[in-house]
């Protein structure tokens, strides 16, 4: 019998899960004897998952005992409607500050899970929904494994600065290799936490079974039956002898490597670490390191910044700050674009998969307008070729595509999306010309990456109802959008946008209407920072490389290529003309654009990439080279410089957002808990600014 673990002082009050029991009689499915069902419910619905606390592990702990004492011919466990389990309750990790609590949790999990394979009878576990981390783990003790095929499984625990700790970075080698167990435990977390669909799970030998959701339970407690009666046998195959171990490794730690820039960064050395072990190690011996483990990283600042972070983008996921009353939101049941590009059509595919609503793209010819048309149909076809869309759903958006080159098809839209050339004389035109065939409440959204929205709307009649509504490239992959107000932008108007936004499944940012919003502003000064510095004379790969050591998974010049040249050069110009001359132009850039270079790195013969020498022959010959360490030192304080002013002219309201929009719009690292607490953590905030952006504590170990 294990012993509950109290919470540490402060922490949120546990949302306890109960394990529920009851009998079932196996006769009707050719058995005779019973299955003691133990069931993980917290009593609320799927938008609260079971999780495990120290009081949800007593009471499973309890439940397994009572299960026991039944004599039944086996145990099963099984979620709640459409949940198995998140896994451990996070909430209270910030709040530990003794490696001790963090061992005795760690123990804790271990000693009641490991009841499930120890107690002397088969057990099994009904997987019938989302199954993570912890959750996914309590089922690897049991002996036999189904899953609903709906349901998404995964250990995500590497991606938030953890290790698989209450059994999974020991039994899943063992269960299914070293190869998978990489790619499960290494890759899918670092792959922006992959998740395992039910297939997958069972190709991976996670699972021995998959049913339906509409019969689920009653196929596993058939599978159950007919595995007791010796008619179905599970073959478990012994790794240790596999000659794959040192192979997968090495593969695991490239990925980790190429992740994070070359960093070793603590989470997934510590992981392949116990994954190795699992090669020789007894279950025991395995559990023992996993708790040694999970102590050194809770006791440590990534791991709290990487909490912080994971909380950020859980909160600001489900609410927006700022934003208006949902219900002032207009209803939006037709959408245009201007126009259709590769930029425009990406938005037209986004908005006309989720909204499901007839698009209309318009661009000056309607050859250009039939080939954005031609370019969204085409994505379709693809995602039914790759089974993420069924032929008939691509068929009915297909006939809600269109294009002209005649403005006037706008007539009746309810939200334009304009993504034109960046030009703001242009824009202002295009605004003028829409106005006259829109109806008054009509949303005019610009996909502006740093031009001024409000200039947009100077002599419109209506200026109350044009927002930016700036997105990041690739549109279908890049989660963050800015919701950009000017000072006349209406209420209902940010309403409708924030609406649009959840539709697209976007997280997002009220920010105001101030050169490059957020992400840009803060890139390009960080950027321009490290071009000066080539500028000046520094070796091109010294400046960037500079932010190598810190985790940093693409270098500046890296961002650069995919941005393009051209691109950067007119955000820094526009930055220039509206902040001032901290934001440079960079001679070594505009020879780059005047020539037509897009890159600083092309790729070799042997597959690698290396320097491009065009790019090299336009570099600025200064003659004040700096370290890599004076490279980093003055692209960090720049960050802290610009954060601090805007905040305080209240580009956003809070240090969290900025954060937000640093991890979701440009890729900070996790482990670093977002720009503003690396940026505490190191002393620069206090250095450059006099004060801190958080509060000491805050995404690192207590103060």
């Amino acid at each position: 019998m294990t012993t509950a673990t109290q919470l540490p002082e402060g922490a949120p009050e546990e949302v306890v899960t109960n394990a529920l029991v009851r009998d079932v009689d196996l006769s009707p499915f050719g058995y005779k004897g019973t299955l003691a069902l133990i069931t993980l419910d917290n009593g609320l619905d799927h938008t609260r998952p079971n999780t495990f606390g120290p009081q949800s592990l007593a009471a499973l702990d309890a439940a397994i005992t009572d299960a026991a004492s039944r004599k039944p011919s086996a145990i099963a466990i099984t979620g709640k409607p459409f949940i198995f389990a998140a896994g451990a309750d996070l909430s209270a990790l910030s709040f530990l500050s003794k490696r001790e609590q963090s061992l005795a949790i760690g123990k804790l999990g271990h000693d009641v899970f490991r009841r499930l394979d120890e107690i002397g009878i088969p057990t099994f576990a009904f997987i019938n929904g989302l199954a993570l981390g912890g959750g996914l783990e309590v089922g690897l003790h049991c002996n036999y494994r189904t899953l609903s095929a709906t349901a998404l499984t995964g250990l995500p625990e590497v991606f938030l600065g953890l290790v698989p700790g209450w059994g999974g970075a020991t039994i899943v080698p063992k269960l299914i290799g070293p190869e998978r167990a990489v790619q499960i435990i290494i890759g899918n977390a670092l792959n922006n936490n992959t998740m395992m669909k039910s297939k997958d799970a069972l190709g991976l030998g996670i699972v021995d079974a998959i049913y339906a959701p509409a019969d689920f339970l009653e196929k596993s407690v058939a599978f159950a039956a007919s595995v007791l009666s010796a008619a179905t046998k599970i073959e478990r195959k012994d790794y240790s002898t596999d000659p794959a171990w040192d192979s997968a490794l090495a593969a695991g730690r490239a990925a980790a490597l190429k992740k994070y820039g070359g960093a070793e960064i603590a989470s997934p050395m510590r992981a392949l670490e116990l994954i190795a072990a699992a090669r020789t190690n007894t279950r025991a011996q395995g559990f023992d390191a996993e708790d040694v483990a999970l102590a050194d990283l809770t006791m440590s600042d990534p791991l709290r910044a990487s909490l912080y972070a994971f909380n950020v983008i859980q909160k600001k996921r489900k609410k927006v700050e700022g934003a208006p009353k949902p219900a002032l939101a207009r209803k939006v049941s037709r959408v245009g674009v201007v126009g259709a590009g590769l930029m425009a059509s990406q938005l037209a595919l986004l908005l006309l998969r989720n909204l499901k609503c007839p698009v209309v793209m318009t661009d000056i010819d309607q050859e250009r307008a039939d080939k954005g048309v031609a370019w969204v149909k085409n994505e379709l076809a693809k995602l039914v070729e790759k089974k993420r869309m069924s032929a008939e759903s691509a068929g009915r958006l297909s006939l809600l595509i269109s294009g002209s080159s005649d403005q006037q098809v706008f007539a009746g839209c309810d939200f334009i999306i304009e993504a034109i050339f960046e030009e703001l004389s242009l824009k202002q035109e295009l605004f003028k010309k829409l106005e006259k065939s829109v109806g008054p409440e009509c949303v005019l959204a610009t996909n502006t990456s740093s031009l001024s929205v409000e200039r947009m709307s100077e002599g419109l009649e209506h200026p109350e109802r044009v927002v930016g509504f700036h997105f990041f490239n690739p549109v279908a992959v890049m989660p963050l959008l800015e919701v950009a107000r000017t000072s006349k932008t209406d209420d209902a108007t940010t309403a409708t946008a924030v609406s649009i936004g959840k539709e697209l499944k976007k997280t997002m940012i009220i920010c105001k209407d101030a050169p490059g919003f957020v992400v840009n502003r803060l890139l390009t000064r960080f950027m321009g920072e490290i071009t000066d510095a080539v500028d000046e004379g520094t070796d091109p790969a010294t400046a960037d490389n500079a932010m190598r050591s810190i985790g940093f998974p693409m270098s500046p010049f890296e961002l650069l290529g995919l941005v393009g040249p051209g691109v950067a050069l007119h955000v820094s110009e526009t930055l220039n003309a509206n902040l001032g001359p901290r934001y440079r132009i960079s001679p070594t850039m505009q020879a780059m654009v005047k020539e037509g270079v897009k890159t600083f790195y092309i790729k070799n013969e042997d597959g690698s990439f290396g320097p491009n020498p065009a790019a090299l022959a336009l570099v600025h010959k200064g003659t004040t080279p700096s370290t890599a360490e004076q490279v980093r030192s003055r692209a960090l304080k720049a960050l802290a410089e610009e954060a601090r002013m805007m905040l305080d002219e209240g580009v956003v309201s809070t240090p969290a957002e900025i954060d937000l929009c640093m991890l979701m719009g440009a890729g900070w690292p996790m482990h670093l808990g977002g720009i503003l607490p690396y940026l505490d953590r190191e002393g620069i905030s206090e250095s450059v600014c006099g004060q801190r952006f958080h509060a000491p504590g805050i995404a690192s170990l207590p103060q």
